[in-house]
């Protein structure tokens, strides 16, 4: 598989697509808004997002090149789409490229906050991290069981290899269940 990666430029963006679209699926799991209390917003699908890219791009770092090379090219290949969907909007030239480097730097910081709780195993600072950038709200129950999902899918997609990566799709943990459903996008207590 790694090797096919680089023959052809086609089966590259092809392999990142693919990639890209099952990181999608993953974050647009009805459960994590459901269950885990993520709002169902256009901010709370960006964070959703976000946060499983941030735990794949983690994976790609402790795997050897071609690794990188494709961790760049998921990064390029979410702020394109990210690029697309603001124009779909009906954002213009301008306000796109101020609003991609806002994403740009708020990815990042939460990239930098979530590695190095799950690199401390610091628990509740993961936990604070996602109830302030995912949940936007404080509620301990809700960040708990969030935190506990993303620390179990970092596990999960540290036991994959490169090539498992890119043929069988990212391992995500099944969302925990959490008292709480969502409500026009507000999540509320069942």
């Amino acid at each position: 598989m790694i090797g096919r990666f680089f023959r052809r430029a086609q089966e590259r963006r092809r392999t990142i697509r693919t990639l890209h679209q099952r990181i999608g699926e993953a974050a647009r799991r009805p459960d994590l808004y459901e269950a885990m209390g993520v709002p169902d917003t256009v901010e709370g699908r960006f964070e959703a997002l976000s946060l499983h890219v941030i735990l794949v791009l983690r994976r790609l770092g402790h795997l050897p090149p071609p690794a990188d090379e494709v961790a760049q090219g998921l990064i390029d290949s979410v702020f394109v789409q990210l690029d697309e969907s603001l124009r779909e909007l009906g954002v213009g030239d301008m306000g796109v490229s101020k609003r991609i480097k806002k994403l740009g730097a708020s990815f990042y910081a939460r990239a930098g906050a979530y590695g190095t709780a799950l690199d401390a195993g610091d628990a509740p600072g993961l936990a604070a991290a996602l109830a302030r950038n995912v949940l936007a709200r404080d509620e301990a129950e809700a960040a708990d069981a969030l935190a506990g999902y993303v620390r179990t899918s970092a596990d999960a997609l540290g036991s994959q290899d490169l090539d498992a990566l890119l043929a069988q799709g990212p391992r995500f943990a099944a969302p925990f269940a959490a008292p709480f459903a969502t409500h026009r996008g507000t999540p509320q207590e069942a």
